[in-house]
């Protein structure tokens, strides 16, 4: 393929795969936050979160890492506030001591930390403003959880940027089926080893916790206990502990896709247990999750890091075609793999980052792996059937604009109920 598309395609899954610890909204906040408290120069006596509506709905009720249990927005403001340290991006919150946590914990006591909705149309927009005596800092972050665009203290400007760093930096508009299909198969495994090696083995390790430990609601766990040790239960019951283990405060990174490590776990584990069942070859795998992980970005690059779409559907999706690719299958199965999975499970909805999350991802790797055998076995749902179009890219192109444009509404009602109550 072409030198330039390769180097392009190559960069795009290095701003893509890249680790985090805990769930990356309020280690968004925590970051925001770390970063005003370092050019403010002391610990704040205020802090103001304000926060677009799907950050709201994707922070208030995970657990932030790191903290010993604590929840939700005003807990990752604090925190990284008095600990966090901006230079590790998304592990930001890896330096916090003990005396941090105490320290934070009186913040909340005090109720130092005020949450309030932004008036925003982003998606992904917080502004986090710190007051100590006189002086004041004011960070805005916008559209990825590392994009930082501005920053001012007692009104002067120190840093200004008129985009997201990380979406200046990759250019996404290679990407379609032909060039990751090509990709897939041409690329020199060594460019991307590191990438996937990290992936497999941080993603691998957090799993594994998931299910030796009791963490929210045990769902990989119980599909294990309930329904057995076969590779369609493993596949899913590995994606759905390491869901269970992030979202309720395990310390283990994760490496994520589209700026979710839920996601980056569903791209991945299923993918990882059918390589070791079916004794795919090291390449076979990484070539089948460099192509899992390409599938998944390129749905979730066009609806936004946020929406009411649940992105564990794109990113199994992404690994039904992994999975059907270690099978053997061709292009077209791969592509009906797609198909089939978008077809079933593209109504569930993101109600926020929480425990039910790794439920979510069990029935989209669910739906992914029936998808897979479906195409398999010569069936795919046909066009006019649904949302399904006549080929993979239109139908890929279909569930974009539902998730784009078709949920807007749909995601003021799920804000509003998880808000408001009603």
């Amino acid at each position: 393929m072409q030198k330039v598309t390769e180097k392009q395609l190559i960069h795009i899954l290095e701003t893509e795969l890249v680790k985090a610890l805990g769930c990356t909204e309020p280690i968004a906040i925590a970051y925001a936050s770390a970063t005003a408290k370092k050019h403010l120069g002391a610990v704040p006596e205020k802090i103001i979160i304000s926060c677009s509506g799907n950050i709201i709905k994707n922070a208030k009720a995970v657990v932030v890492p790191m903290t010993g249990g604590m929840r939700g927005i005003e807990a990752a403001a604090a925190v990284g506030a008095v600990g966090g340290n901006p230079d590790k991006g998304l592990e930001v919150l890896t330096t916090v001591t003990e005396q941090d946590l105490q320290m934070a914990k009186l913040m909340l006591q005090e109720k130092k930390c005020q949450v309030e909705i932004l008036d925003t149309r982003e998606k992904l927009h917080i502004v986090v403003t710190m007051k100590q005596e006189k002086d004041q800092v004011r960070v805005e972050l916008l559209r990825t959880h590392l994009g930082i665009i501005r920053i001012e203290k007692n009104g002067q400007v120190l840093f200004e940027e008129k985009l997201a760093v990380e979406e200046e930096q990759a250019d996404y508009s290679c990407l379609d089926m032909d060039s990751i299909f090509e990709f897939t198969e041409q690329v020199n495994i060594q460019k991307i080893r590191r990438l996937i090696e990290e992936q497999i083995e941080c993603n691998t390790n957090i799993a594994r916790d998931g299910l030796s430990n009791c963490y929210g609601a045990q769902i990989g766990k119980t599909l294990l206990e309930v329904y057995g040790d076969d590779v369609k239960i493993r596949a899913k019951a590995v994606a759905a502990a390491g869901s269970d283990a992030r979202m309720n405060g395990c310390e283990l990174p994760v490496v994520i896709n589209s700026g979710s490590g839920n996601q980056g776990m569903t791209v991945s584990l299923p993918v990882i247990e059918y390589a070791k069942t079916l004794r795919s070859s090291e390449e076979e795998l990484y070539r089948a999750l460099v192509l899992s992980n390409l599938i998944a970005i390129y749905q979730k690059y066009r609806m936004g890091r946020l929406s009411a779409y649940c992105g564990a559907v794109s990113a199994a999706a992404g690994a039904g075609a992994g999975i059907t690719y270690l099978m053997g299958g061709a292009r077209e199965q791969i592509e009906h793999t797609i198909i089939n999975t978008l077809a079933n499970t593209s109504g569930i909805v993101c109600d926020g980052a929480s425990a039910s999350c790794a439920a979510k991802i069990a029935s989209s790797v669910d739906a992914a792996i029936m998808a897979s055998y479906l195409s398999m076995n010569g069936h795919v749902f046909l066009p006019g059937e649904g949302i399904v179009k006549e080929n993979v890219q239109k139908t890929v192109d279909g569930v974009v604009t539902l998730a784009k444009d078709g949920m807007k509404e749909t995601d003021e009602v799920i804000l509003n109920i998880m808000v408001q109550g009603s």
